[in-house]
């Protein structure tokens, strides 16, 4: 059965109700808490609904070595080991209390990607309202169901994940004891190519692993998650920073704030217009209904005379017959004197 709706911090989350918004702090606070503060109040003030973290130490992620396996080759980390990335780029544990604060001050939903079950522990310790499984843990299974234990809503990304590997993540969760779940369409590059996205893919997801759909989105602009809404996709997670050119591993494949307002506003604009199916004349249409075509005498008759092709048009204003009543109305008979210019009426025709 599909699943219709989830609930985080009391947000509804179903694809009657605008698209979830998670602005993705990552790795952007480049170990500066008061830069982390600010990214905070910049996504609340850009119209997020959660601020997402990553909860990591880089020995709960990786091993502290120098063999090859542990070296990163080509793209944006290219030359680095994973642990000497990870070491820069994790969010201290002490931070999470304080940023956890903060998020209730400004007033916006946050929660956060462990990456282990002492991570787990730890977010369990502060009331986090929902977990996020990256794309690279979607094959710990064992993370998974450790993480459903909690019985607390669940969002999966499913970057370089086959159908199989998704349907086992899935059935982890599902196993575990997670009820609520969204599984979150995703190319893991950063940044990714819109080319690679194939977003009709969200469609079969959605019939495939019978759960709501998102899109965790790599792509450099707003287009792909806009379309994206479009095709279902009630969850848009997005990389979010106060400035790309920051020089942390994020920041240059993140949004800037103007970014981020005008994806929050353009995904909801787009859900708005969705809407239902509706044939039915619109209110913003009711008043130009008079500009539309209708037949007009265009030469004076006398009562009794037949009206012929010469007599009438089909011209703007809407006041008079249809159009489509043009053939019947010519060769009738006026029952009055008429006048040029003035409305053909069904009541002057004989």
């Amino acid at each position: 059965m599909k699943q219709q709706k989830i609930e985080i911090a009391g947000r509804v989350i179903s694809e009657d109700h605008p698209p979830y918004i998670i602005a993705e702090m990552s790795a952007n606070h480049n170990g500066q808490l008061e830069t982390a503060f600010k990214i905070i109040e910049e996504a609340k003030a850009c119209g997020a609904d959660a601020l997402k973290l990553q909860t990591y130490r880089p020995d709960t992620i990786t091993l502290n070595s120098t063999a090859e396996d542990f070296q990163i080759k080509g793209g944006l980390w290219d030359g680095r080991s994973l642990y000497e990335l990870y070491e820069e780029a994790h969010m201290p544990w002490d931070w999470h209390a304080p940023l956890f604060k903060k998020a209730k001050e400004v007033g916006i939903t946050i929660f956060s990607s462990p990456f282990d079950p002492t991570a787990v522990d730890l977010l369990e310790d502060l009331n986090a309202p929902a977990y996020k499984i990256a794309s690279f843990e979607a094959v710990d299974l064992p993370l998974i169901k450790y993480v459903a234990s909690t019985k607390k809503p669940m969002i999966i990304s499913t970057g370089m994940a086959d159908a199989d590997e998704i349907h086992e993540a899935i059935a982890a969760a599902r196993d575990g004891g997670c009820e609520q779940l969204v599984v979150l369409h995703c190319v893991s590059a950063y940044p990714a190519l819109a080319s690679d996205y194939n977003l009709h893919t969200l469609s079969d997801m959605r019939t495939r692993f019978g759960t709501l759909t998102g899109l965790s989105d790599h792509t450099l602009d707003n287009t792909t998650a806009l379309v994206s809404v479009a095709l279902g996709a009630c969850v848009i997670e997005k990389h979010f920073t106060l400035d790309r050119s920051g020089g942390g591993p994020d920041d240059s494949f993140s949004l800037e704030p103007a970014d981020l307002r005008a994806l929050c506003t353009g995904a909801r604009m787009a859900w708005e217009s969705l809407g239902k199916v509706d044939y039915g004349r619109k209110s913003g249409e009711v008043g130009n209904v008079q500009f539309r075509r209708s037949l007009y005498f265009v030469k004076d008759l006398k009562a009794g005379e037949t009206i012929g092709p010469d007599a009438i048009r089909s011209v703007r204003p809407g006041f008079g017959l249809a159009p489509k009543h043009y053939d019947a109305v010519i060769g009738k008979t006026v029952r009055e004197d008429v006048k040029a210019n003035t409305a053909v009426k069904q009541e002057v025709l004989s």
